[in-house]
């Protein structure tokens, strides 16, 4: 990757995700003392049903709530999560997605947790805490945390991946400076096999409106930058849509938060 899609990676970090922590708060802080107390299934297979499995594992109780408006079982089938399966939770923050994950590709998978630095920086080191407080004492055995800026080749080989995702965090690497994101997006497909699957979840956005403010992003504007980092559009899904969210509030408004209409797309590496 060119030096200057890095640095432009490292000034999306200072800028724009500031911006998002300072806005969103404990969004992604989960603790792990309010862990469920129902115990973690010998294996994380899916065994067929990983909707059973993400609720009887020894998840914390903040993400099982979650789980009705996330769908995460959903989300691993639509993006083609196995067991086995290497992954990265691209931006993880408190780390949702990652614990996903982890359940999702079992015992002989495995799960890269990734976070550009200046997040586990910020708000007292919020996110720092609620990653290690998650991941303390090896109760994720499958869980690499990968804290380093993109393309972080040194931790995550490139052409080693095979599903990466990354849940609500394209609209900040975009809508501070549209060059961004296919920088970004370039950095993903590196990291993916031929074949790999790219998972991007976002909060829709009107044409013309104030996007960054918004903390939002029309759909095509990922489609374009996808397509010109060499990625195809493998599939859409509107389970996380909610038609009642006209895209003209702040996400974090409390009538939405949770419940906006959010855009799911799969963007796949050629083989």
């Amino acid at each position: 990757m060119k030096a200057n899609a890095v640095n432009g990676l490292k000034v999306w970090c200072t800028i724009a995700l500031a911006a998002t922590v300072a806005a969103c708060g404990s969004m992604e802080s989960t603790s792990m003392n309010n862990k469920s107390s129902a115990p973690a299934p010998k294996t994380s297979a899916h065994g067929g049903d990983l909707a059973a499995a993400l609720a009887t594992a020894d998840r914390p109780a903040e993400d099982k709530a979650r789980d009705a408006d996330r769908k995460p079982a959903e989300l691993m089938q639509f993006f083609g999560v196995k067991p086995g399966m290497t992954t990265v939770d691209i931006i993880a923050l408190g780390g949702y997605v990652t614990e996903v994950l982890s359940v999702a590709v079992g015992p002989n998978g495995k799960v890269y947790a990734q976070n550009p630095p200046i997040a586990l920086q910020l708000r007292d080191g919020m996110y720092a805490k609620a990653i290690t407080e998650r991941l303390a004492n090896n109760r994720l055995k499958n869980v690499v945390r990968v804290d380093a800026d993109l393309p972080a080749t040194a931790q995550i080989p490139p052409g080693s991946v095979d599903v990466a995702i990354t849940a609500m965090n394209y609209h900040d690497v975009r809508n501070q400076n549209p060059a961004n994101g296919p920088g970004f997006l370039k950095a993903v497909y590196m990291m993916l096999k031929p074949g790999g699957v790219f998972g991007v979840t976002d909060h829709v956005g009107n044409d013309g409106a104030d996007n960054a403010a918004l903390h939002r992003i029309p759909k095509h504007f990922l489609l374009e930058d996808a397509k010109a980092a060499g990625f195809t559009i493998d599939g859409e899904s509107d389970m996380l849509a909610h038609a009642a969210d006209d895209h003209t509030k702040v996400v974090f408004d409390p009538t939405l938060r949770g419940k906006t209409d959010q855009f799911v797309v799969r963007l796949r590496k050629p083989k």
